[in-house]
């Protein structure tokens, strides 16, 4: 019972984190979009490869983590200029014409897989999130953290992020080729103005949890 336990509670949080468009989604649905389901699960498994010794080891760590007020504030800022940095670079490339050939030409040398591999190390704001969970569930009982039992929990989170991300790129992919509009529009303007909302949405984060607290 503990082991479905662990299994499916895993699965449920990664999945439904995983379901907010992130920059690894929207590569996610670049690559499926040009390249094909191939590319879409070689990536995701780039992705779920550095995922594993995120969530172990915060698992692990957890309260060690928590305490350390000062990591966790300079990630949280630093994601503030990661997602401004990602609207330029989608906004920037979008600009690409024709003549000067698609931008996915630049990356074709590169492996899905290392693509998922180097945005999953850099996302920096998965650390906090899986030790808040983390503390949460361990601290409620709602997992069993004992060594045979949490590799089945990190299985599940692993199978969350995989599913989760996978189904909004399908998603985007079906929304993209039913509207003209939001196939026009989508590299241009949509997902960079979303990375902008996602940063101002982390900067108010920011301030309530590491400024206003402190007056």
């Amino acid at each position: 019972m503990k082991v479905l336990k662990n299994v499916v509670i895993g699965f449920l949080i990664s999945f439904m984190g995983s379901l907010p468009m992130g920059y690894l989604t929207i590569v996610g649905f670049e690559l499926y979009d040009k390249l094909g389901m191939p590319a879409l699960v070689s990536y995701l498994f780039g992705v779920i490869s550095i995922e594993v010794f995120v969530i172990y080891f915060t698992l692990i760590f957890a309260d060690k983590l928590a305490r350390n007020k000062k990591l966790i504030r300079i990630i949280d800022f630093l994601y503030i200029f990661f997602l401004l940095l990602l609207a330029y670079i989608f906004y920037s490339h979008s600009k690409t014409t024709a003549a000067e050939g698609s931008y996915w030409q630049e990356y074709a040398s590169f492996s899905p897989y290392i693509i998922g591999v180097i945005l999953s190390a850099i996302n920096f704001v998965q650390v906090p999130f899986w030790v808040a969970w983390n503390l949460y569930l361990l601290s409620n009982k709602f997992i069993s953290a004992d060594l045979k039992f949490r590799f089945w929990y990190v299985s599940g989170t692993l199978a969350g992020s995989f599913f989760g991300i996978m189904t909004i790129s399908l998603f985007l992919n079906y929304v993209s080729n039913a509207s003209s509009f939001f196939s026009k529009y989508l590299m241009s303007h949509i997902i960079p103005l979303l990375f902008v909302t996602l940063a101002v949405f982390q900067a108010y984060r920011f301030y309530t949890k590491h400024i206003a607290k402190k007056k």
